[in-house]
């Protein structure tokens, strides 16, 4: 929602205040523009960038148009779920969880928290380390390297579909450019004939450059930075976790492990610790 709020702020701007001085909207309808720039940028995309890395990016725009999956509610339901887990743990031990974390789908814990269990890389990262908890004898040491290892990883696949559109948005008025002088040259070459046909090929160049600056700095570069946003609100969705999984396996007990988890948290999205500690007891009251 909030993406098409913008491109309809966008372009109803230009096109309006265009419209005020005016301007005739057919000017600015130049499909052979269109198809030089779009042509030309959709191509240095598919060759810039590997195949994973172009299937991210056409299944991750489309998501710009959902809301953002990391709200107040995801991290009171991650930091539950986490509670509840470390609180099985410290009662039953560990092998307590082992049918929890090896069919999460199957799971009451985990389906108490559909928010965590809907999300598949975050369900996943929970299990695969409480599934080291379980089967592996690392201590905390060796087990925040890995998960940081594993970050690292995730942080560089979050953020290659970025890199890909911004590149696309820094690209779009050079081909901008490159469809005016294409234009330009068109123009030459009609040099002699009617002033009304000069003009329309005058126009339609410089249409050209507009196109290039406008989907670089009203569409793509937004999206692009809409999708950066997005990445960085999951790293911190994990380090939130993995804040969790090192404090309780330093020895802290359930309550301050979560809330060395919330402390992780910005402020916009952080509960209190009240607000926490009301809706961990209320959702053990469930059970």
């Amino acid at each position: 929602m909030k993406l098409i709020i913008g491109l309809v702020a966008v372009f109803a701007s230009i096109v309006g205040g265009y419209l005020l001085e005016g301007g005739h909207l057919l000017a600015l309808f130049q499909p052979a523009e269109l198809l030089i720039i779009g042509g030309a940028a959709l191509g240095a995309f598919f060759i810039a960038n590997p195949v994973h890395v172009i299937k991210d990016v056409y299944a991750k725009v489309p998501a710009l148009l959902q809301g953002s999956l990391y709200n107040k509610q995801s991290y009171m339901d991650v930091l539950g779920l986490m509670y509840t887990l470390f609180s099985k743990i410290r009662k039953d031990g560990v092998i307590a969880i082992e049918r929890e974390i090896d069919s999460p789908e199957q799971s009451a814990i985990f389906n108490e928290y559909p928010t965590v269990l809907n999300n598949k890389h975050a369900t996943a990262f929970i299990c695969d380390y409480f599934r080291l908890m379980v089967n592996g004898n690392m201590n905390t040491f060796e087990i925040e390297n890995l998960i940081d290892v594993d970050l690292e990883c995730h942080h560089e696949a979050m953020h290659s579909p970025v890199t890909a559109l911004a590149s696309v948005a820094d690209a779009l008025p050079a081909f901008g450019i490159v469809a005016a002088v294409m234009g330009v040259v068109i123009t030459m070459g009609a040099i002699g004939g009617e002033v009304a046909i000069l003009g329309h090929k005058v126009a339609a160049a410089l249409v050209g450059t507009f196109l290039g600056v406008l989907l670089s700095y009203g569409v793509v570069g937004p999206m692009a930075a809409s999708l950066n946003s997005r990445a960085e609100e999951e790293s911190r969705f994990f380090t939130c976790i993995k804040t969790c999984f090192i404090a309780s396996m330093n020895g802290y007990p359930p309550q301050i492990s979560v809330e060395f988890g919330r402390m992780a948290l910005l402020p916009h999205i952080r509960p209190s610790f009240l607000e926490l500690e009301e809706y961990v007891k209320s959702r053990k009251l469930k059970k």
